[in-house]
């Protein structure tokens, strides 16, 4: 991009770079949830028609903005900009599961659904989380892994396959 901009847009390049120290400056962590926010609270955080029941714990606000415009979730959420990685020094402080305790204790939140990724971090994440939400008498939930709308098993890698097999649960009506 900086090359394209360099060879033939200079101008956009500018306005490209101003638009980003604005954003720099004015894109703050939501101080409820920790997704980005241009206000103290996000939009999400200060709708008063979101249910506040459930709680969805993602790794970034990438994952947030994918839940949002593939369901119909209505709850709220918490994001961790990031998931535990000892080897990188990333732990529960960096996290902020520290004020993820603090509002599962205090809000009523009644399900913790854990939507981290299925990487070895990911899953000693969510492992970590679900023992949070237990010690808060939150029930944990995790998101479904396995074999994707539309895939065929034949073409499905055995890490994969193999977790959406352990996994799997009664067909109800």
């Amino acid at each position: 991009m900086a090359y394209h901009l360099l060879e033939r847009d200079r101008d956009g390049g500018r306005r490209l770079a101003r638009q980003l120290g604005a954003a720099m400056d004015g894109i703050v962590h939501c101080a409820q949830c920790r997704d980005f926010s241009e206000s103290e609270r996000c939009p999400i955080c200060a709708s008063a028609t979101r249910d506040g029941a459930l709680l969805c714990v993602v790794e970034s606000p990438a994952d947030r903005l994918a839940i949002e415009q593939a369901t119909g979730y209505r709850g709220l959420y918490f994001v961790l900009q990031g998931r535990l990685s000892p080897l990188d020094g990333i732990g529960p402080r960096e996290l902020g599961l520290e004020q993820l305790a603090a509002r599962l204790a205090d809000t009523g939140v009644q399900e913790l659904i854990i939507a981290t990724n299925p990487t070895v971090e990911g899953e000693a994440t969510a492992h970590y989380l679900a023992q949070l939400a237990r010690q808060h008498k939150v029930r944990p939930s995790r998101i479904a892994h396995g074999v994707p709308l539309g895939g065929e098993l034949e073409y499905i890698d055995r890490g994969t396959l193999s977790h959406a097999f352990g996994s799997r649960s009664e067909v109800n009506d």
